[in-house]
């Protein structure tokens, strides 16, 4: 039997909480047109909610959380494309693992990727190298809106970090109670959140990405008020 996968990120760029990647594979996608499965930028949080456990029903799947932690490590000797790269390879091996314990050939897995390398076929051809599968991967800009399958995977990816954020916001706002936003730097609860928490304790909040522009940028914005009130 045939089968396609799908594989997507959500939470690429934000300042705050975990870049979430996710797979999704079926042996087709009718049942995801039926059900109405469309990129998750295209989807209230209401739709979300509501197709992430229907496809997770029709489809098997695997979940990788990078927390802002593991980002600014490995960002330390990689590019985030590099990281995605080896995120989605993570990701795909096992999704392929559980495929093959159901008798599925890779052989007859064709993989669709979302790319976020501006040479598609480059990155499909670095994903299949570090498979080390002779294996079909189709990699295109804005995937998630092209096929269904990538689709899938991009709500599961989406709702998962959503509610990681969720359980963010609750432990950050315990000790100071201001909307956390999105997460994403252009976010403006997300940037008075940040600004505020840094002028109260002289650091980043837990889960901030410190290697981001925007939070070195407070930090340092921070030592000189710190400095000018000498």
């Amino acid at each position: 039997m045939n089968f396609i996968c799908g594989i997507d990120e959500a939470g690429r760029g934000p300042v705050i909480g975990p870049m979430v990647v996710a797979t999704a594979c079926a042996s087709g996608d009718r049942k995801l047109v039926e059900m109405g499965v469309k990129d998750s930028k295209k989807c209230t949080p209401l739709m979300r909610e509501r197709l992430a456990p229907q496809i997770k029903n029709c489809c098997e799947y695997a979940v990788r959380t990078v927390s802002a932690e593991e980002i600014d490590e490995r960002r330390k000797t990689m590019t985030m494309n590099v990281l995605e790269l080896e995120i989605f390879a993570e990701v795909l091996r096992e999704i392929l693992e559980k495929m093959k314990a159901k008798g599925a050939d890779p052989k007859n897995v064709v993989i669709y990727a979302d790319a976020p390398d501006v040479k598609e076929e480059r990155f499909a051809d670095e994903l299949r190298a570090r498979l080390g599968e002779d294996i079909i991967i189709i990699s295109r800009h804005k995937a998630d809106d092209l096929f269904p399958i990538v689709s899938a995977a991009s709500i599961i990816a989406k709702t998962t970090r959503d509610a990681l954020v969720r359980e963010i916001e609750k432990e950050l706002t315990k000790k100071m109670p201001l909307p956390l936003g999105s997460g994403y730097p252009s976010d403006p609860r997300t940037k008075r959140f940040l600004e505020e928490w840094v002028k109260r304790f002289g650091a980043l909040p837990p889960h901030t990405r410190k290697s981001w522009e925007t939070a070195s940028r407070l930090i340092g914005k921070n030592k000189i008020e710190k400095l000018g009130e000498f």
